[in-house]
């Protein structure tokens, strides 16, 4: 992602949520934390060393602009796939400025979501949400002094509970969460074409074509962002399709996942525990 402001009023943090992250007090006695993990998640990332701060979100409304795909052409929608991209980097970014805020090294559970609103059919709303987490000094088996990424902001990671807890145990960290993302026109067969293969088995090769480049266009966008985190690789890919309202012929192909770093060179990956099961 790309380098935002980390100043609260300059990243479009409203008011309230600074009041609502000050009321916070991560560390004084007597302060409680908000958290979006399940029971389970909160004592593994516990277990892992880190202690959770708060809950942080980030939000953009963002009206979709128009770009028209040339109907027997396969091609890439450049203006809907910035807008979709910049949309969830402003609000990834949000969130990174309040989790800063809060003095976290990072935040896990991360939800990156879009809604479509009633305001319009071009409008919809980017929310980014997770919970703010602090390293304690027993934090990845000890050792580590710097759990932030190379552009100084908290790590961030859309992981579960329990895989952030493995990775930490293997002696991985996240560096950030990273994407790619693709709007693409499909290219319409023409009408030959689409009665030459009425009852015949064959590929559809436009589509075929189509549809890979898309892909690879969004996984490749992916893997520069990881790059510029130095990062070893990325786990927990996901490779998502939306058509949103744009109709059947125009798609958005998502590409996330949590890049990720060594803490140490001589890491010990346990073994796995056999689990037999008591159950008729």
């Amino acid at each position: 992602m790309t380098q935002q402001s980390t100043d609260p009023g300059a990243s479009g943090i409203p008011q309230d949520a600074m009041k609502r992250l000050a009321e916070l007090q991560p560390g004084k006695a007597g302060s409680i934390f908000t958290s979006d993990l399940t029971v389970n998640e909160f004592l593994l990332v516990r277990e892992a060393g880190f202690r959770p701060l708060g809950l942080v979100l980030g939000s953009s409304i963002y009206h979709v602009g128009i770009q028209i795909g040339r109907w027997n052409k396969n091609q890439e929608l450049d203006v809907l796939s910035q807008a979709m991209y910049h949309a969830r980097e402003l609000a990834m970014s949000r969130m990174e400025v309040e989790a800063k805020t809060l003095g976290a090294d990072g935040v896990v559970g991360v939800r990156l979501d879009v809604e479509l609103k009633e305001f319009g059919s071009d409008i919809a709303e980017f929310i980014a949400v997770g919970t703010a987490v602090k390293a304690e000094p027993n934090a990845g088996g000890g050792g580590v002094t710097n759990w932030r990424n190379n552009k100084d902001l908290p790590f961030t990671s859309d992981l579960s509970g329990q895989d952030f807890w493995t990775l930490i145990r293997a002696g991985y960290a996240p560096l950030g969460m990273v994407m790619g993302t693709c709007v693409y026109h499909i290219a319409h067969q023409r009408l030959g074409n689409v009665l030459g293969n009425i009852g015949r088995n064959v590929e559809i090769e436009q589509f075929t074509q189509a549809l890979y480049d898309a892909r690879e266009l969004a996984m490749s966008r992916m893997q520069a962002e990881a790059e510029a985190l130095h990062a070893e690789g990325i786990v927990g890919v996901q490779l998502r399709q939306h058509s949103h309202t744009w109709g059947g012929h125009t798609t958005e192909f998502f590409a996330i996942g949590t890049a990720v770093r060594p803490l140490r060179a001589d890491h010990i990956i346990e073994r796995p525990t056999m689990v037999l099961s008591l159950d008729a």
